[in-house]
């Protein structure tokens, strides 16, 4: 059904003893069909004991405003797309004979009522404004998005990327220790691309890196184009615009 990659080695370990995996869905991506959802679902809740699915709805709004959108307006676009990857997730749950699948959900309002989310928010936060390669790190992967949005041409500029970054910043806490948010460990978080910052990040190149207990799964369909292709960084994460246990 899938084709299943640890994002390094240290990852590939984890494998045997994972507990828990936290699929992202981006907002605006239409790659996240609902047959897909379902088939995502279905392997998850095969494969691993506890599941959950992680949208980053209202931090969708960071990349419209970036993009031009004024805050009300792009905070409403967020919301709005958000309840909508949200409800297609809870039907294929549904499908799938699972109980109360709005606990499998973990939206912005949730994590932001979890300490341990919290916690790491404000970690990224930190690191962000304090260390010159991290910085340059999260700027660079929200680069490659803006890019393709702007006009021909044109490059996003230092104050766009500063409103995307918040995007980024909001999910880093989920690569982090998404086992820890979720109180299940070792974890994985999926993701149907390689993103080059993750590469880093989970490689222990960067100052700051995930808990010992979570890795980083790409989880892709085996007939995707170009499947091992190697993302620019920020493809995955800042949007082509995850407590509850099945």
């Amino acid at each position: 059904m899938f084709e299943i990659e640890p994002l390094t080695e240290r990852c590939r370990g984890l494998m045997p003893t994972a507990a828990h995996i936290c699929i992202g869905v981006s907002p605006f991506n239409g790659y996240f069909t609902g047959p897909r959802l379902l088939r995502l679902a279905e392997w998850a809740l095969r494969r691993f004991p506890h599941v959950h699915f992680f949208v980053p709805d209202t931090a969708a709004a960071y990349t419209l405003e970036a993009l031009g959108y004024p805050p009300e307006r792009a905070r409403h676009k967020a919301q709005r797309q958000g309840r909508y990857v949200h409800n297609k997730i809870c039907t294929a749950l549904r499908e799938l004979g699972v109980r109360d699948p709005d606990d499998l959900v973990l939206g912005m309002e949730r994590l932001q009522r979890t300490p341990h989310y919290t916690n790491l928010l404000g970690e990224a936060h930190r690191r962000f404004r304090r260390d010159d390669g991290f910085r340059a790190a999260c700027l660079d992967a929200c680069h490659w998005v803006l890019d393709q949005r702007m006009p021909p041409g044109t490059g996003p500029t230092e104050e766009q990327l500063r409103h995307a970054v918040r995007y980024f910043l909001a999910e880093l806490p989920l690569f982090a220790d998404a086992g820890g948010i979720a109180g299940h460990s070792p974890s994985f978080f999926a993701y149907h691309h390689r993103v080059a910052f993750l590469e880093r990040f989970f490689g222990r190149e960067l100052e700051w890196w995930p808990a010992d207990g979570q890795g980083f799964l790409v989880v892709r369909d085996r007939t995707m184009d170009g499947a091992g292709a190697r993302r620019p960084a920020g493809a995955a994460v800042t949007g082509e615009a995850p407590g509850g246990d099945h």
